[in-house]
């Protein structure tokens, strides 16, 4: 199998990607760690000299702005490293896997179920690569730093992950974020930090100049945003009718079904966010997900519609304070969404704010940075 290095060069050399220093660097550590672990393959020079010791070669945390190629790089290293024992998965997938296997443990021994977990996971795994690492609650926050160095220093277990924020900024501003700051110094300890932090952002070149909103409801607006889904995830189209799905963690034991869920990019129902009974932290968890989100069918609204217009700017105020672009079919132009009834006055912050996110400047943004 070709390395890691060598299919990055070869993309750029094709023009299929733009020169770019730091995503070279990234490259050619992903393609050093990649060389480690065939080489400490059982039965490989490694393994041969030192029988003894499993060695576990020094993971990777690489962490920049939405578009940088993060997701990209992490899909070169997987798919050249000729190891049988990886695993790639999302990180928000991950966690809820977690939560079901510490569950599974705990029903059969009142004792520290971390261990058998970390174990369990390590069985058949040797590199782990996690995309989109980010922190949204106290549980996932209390438990990372336990089980990541039961991981990685008892199980021997090579991490690689991406995500938009450092380390040190992961979870900031968290709730008990004391129980989490260990995690951190294990990250900065353990894995190399390596910043894809440069101003090109290769998402907004795919989209070129589709628009973000699109009306009047029908076939052609859910074209246009099929369409920004695949630009943004570089999903192949002609394999639509396979798209993940993903279960969003909304705290408190609850969870939010996320029909089409891929690379940073959720796909979501007027209805299912506006129609039903939801508050300010269930859509401040989609923001903190999603650096982009897609709503579908937003109708117009009236008087009676006052609570699904109340629940829609909570949902645009938490999108627009964490960056998220915005995609959105629609009956009407923003200022024709809310025109009467209760709170229709403050809903024309909503329509500032969805027009300024149709915007160059907003869309430039790296998520969870304010403007």
């Amino acid at each position: 199998m070709t390395g890691m290095l060598a299919r990055y060069e070869r993309l750029v050399a094709a023009g299929e990607l733009q020169p770019d220093q730091d995503q070279r660097r990234a490259a050619q550590r992903l393609d050093r760690l990649q060389k480690d672990l065939e080489a400490d393959e059982p039965g490989g020079l490694l393994s041969r000299l030192f029988q003894a010791k499993k060695t576990r070669p020094q993971g990777v945390y690489m962490w920049g702005g939405v578009g940088r190629g993060k997701s990209m790089l992490m899909d070169l290293f997987v798919e050249s490293l000729s190891i049988a024992e990886k695993r790639r998965v999302h990180f928000h997938e991950f966690m809820l896997e977690l939560d079901r296997m510490i569950r599974d443990e705990r029903a059969k021994d009142a004792g520290n179920p971390i261990a058998p977990v970390a174990a369990r996971i390590a069985n058949d795994v040797r590199c782990l690569a996690f995309d989109e690492m980010v922190v949204n609650n106290t549980a996932d926050a209390a438990i990372m730093a336990r089980l990541f160095t039961a991981l990685i220093c008892d199980e021997g277990v090579t991490i690689v992950t991406t995500s938009n924020r450092p380390p040190s900024d992961l979870y900031k501003d968290g709730l008990n974020r004391s129980l989490f700051l260990p995690f951190i110094d294990l990250v900065q300890a353990e894995l190399d930090v390596v910043p894809l932090n440069g101003p090109t952002d290769y998402r907004l070149d795919r989209l070129g100049d589709l628009a973000t909103w699109h009306t009047p409801l029908g076939d052609e607006a859910t074209a246009q945003v099929r369409e920004a889904f695949f630009r943004l995830t570089d999903y192949a189209p002609e394999d639509a009718e396979h798209v993940p799905s993903g279960e969003l963690d909304l705290g408190g034991g609850r969870t939010l079904h996320v029909p089409k869920s891929f690379k940073g990019v959720g796909v979501f129902s007027f209805k299912r966010l506006c129609g039903e009974n939801r508050g300010a932290a269930d859509y401040l968890a989609i923001a903190h997900a999603y650096h982009s989100v897609i709503v579908v069918g937003i109708p117009r609204l009236s008087p009676e519609n006052r609570n699904e217009a109340i629940r829609f700017t909570k949902l645009i105020d938490a999108l627009y304070e964490n960056s998220v672009k915005l995609f959105a079919t629609a009956a009407a132009e923003p200022e024709d969404l809310y025109t009467s009834g209760d709170g229709s006055f403050e809903f024309e912050r909503t329509v500032s704010r969805l027009k300024e996110m149709q915007s160059a400047d907003y869309m430039a943004r790296g998520h969870g940075l304010a403007g």
